[in-house]
């Protein structure tokens, strides 16, 4: 396993020359993308990621991540194209329209925008900030900016980066010794490793909303998925904020927690275009609807496990 990487060690690696060089072998999502799909809610959604600094930086990132995770959980689960038209419709009616995600300039792209989106991240060290989302968000836009490299402006670029920066501690505990999660380059291990945590915290805290579930899907998904596209390196480098919401995931609800009634039993899952036409047009929040199926399907493709995925299946709706 690679060590986790700091901001001096990545540094020198770019200084070198060897992240440009190892850049060349990495697996591209563009290269397997369907050239057929309209990437428009991508686009959406980095233009979102990239102006929430200067809005409302929580709810606004969620807003653009929720784009950029609908948009790749119907391409690469070939979901049926009504499902993504059902998705940008909701979209158009709630925020596509909006300020948050207008154009910006056209401008040449920045050479080294993927390599300053990752020094933001690497400033926050090991510390858990607000539930990961800069991580999150992190590995949306690296994702991104590789897929769809002309859009990596200097402008968009820089307000990804302040967008990572803004996040503050939260619940920055010492993470507990047996929480040690497998390489997040072993994919089917470090997937299935997450989604049992998922699975454990669906029922730790029932009553109680899944939140802590939901963003067990994210945050570890983000880091699977980093070291998927070649940033395994900067994904070890986050090892240490992600046990750390293990390890206070594990804890359950507070004593002050509040409590949120579970959804109803239902059938219906996020991969069929009934679930997304009986959810009404108002009913995205701040974008958690697409961000957890997004994880979701992604782990439980690279763990490959009938049994995890049986359970998971079977409390599904307590989720979406």
């Amino acid at each position: 396993m690679s060590l986790p990487i700091d901001r001096r060690r990545f540094t020198q690696l770019a200084a070198g020359g060897l992240l440009a060089a190892d850049s060349l072998a990495q697996w591209s999502w563009a290269e397997e993308a369907d050239p057929n799909t309209d990437p428009r809610l991508m686009l959406l959604g980095i233009n979102a990621l990239s102006r929430a600094a200067t809005m409302n930086y929580f709810a606004d990132g969620h807003r653009g991540a929720s784009m950029i995770s609908a948009y790749l959980l119907c391409t690469e689960n070939n979901l049926p194209p009504a499902i993504l038209a059902r998705m940008s419709e909701m979209f158009d009616l709630n925020w596509a329209k909006k300020k948050l995600c207008e154009p910006f300039p056209e401008a040449d792209p920045d050479p080294k925008g993927v390599e300053k989106v990752r020094l933001a991240l690497l400033d926050g060290g090991p510390v858990l900030r607000q539930v990961g989302h800069d991580v999150i968000f992190a590995s949306l836009a690296i994702k991104t900016f590789r897929a769809q490299p002309q859009w990596a402006t200097p402008e968009r670029v820089e307000g990804v980066c302040q967008l990572i920066r803004s996040f503050k501690p939260w619940r920055d505990i010492d993470p507990a010794a047996d929480v040690d999660p497998p390489p997040f380059s072993d994919e089917a291990a470090a997937s299935k490793f997450i989604l049992a945590e998922a699975n454990s915290a669906i029922d730790r805290f029932r009553g109680y909303g899944q939140g802590f579930a939901g963003h067990m899907l994210t945050f570890g998904q983000a880091l699977v998925e980093l070291a998927e596209l070649g940033e395994e390196e900067l994904a070890e480098g986050c090892r240490t904020a992600f046990r750390k919401y293990v390890t206070v995931t594990r804890k359950g609800p507070e004593g002050d927690a509040r409590r949120i009634a579970d959804h109803g039993q239902s059938q219906l899952r996020p991969n069929e275009l009934e679930y997304w036409e009986k959810r009404g047009d108002k009913t995205l929040g701040i974008g958690h609807v697409f961000k957890y199926p997004y994880g979701y399907y992604y782990l439980l493709a690279k763990a490959n496990n009938e049994a995890l995925t049986d359970s998971l299946d079977a409390k599904a709706h307590l989720l979406f």
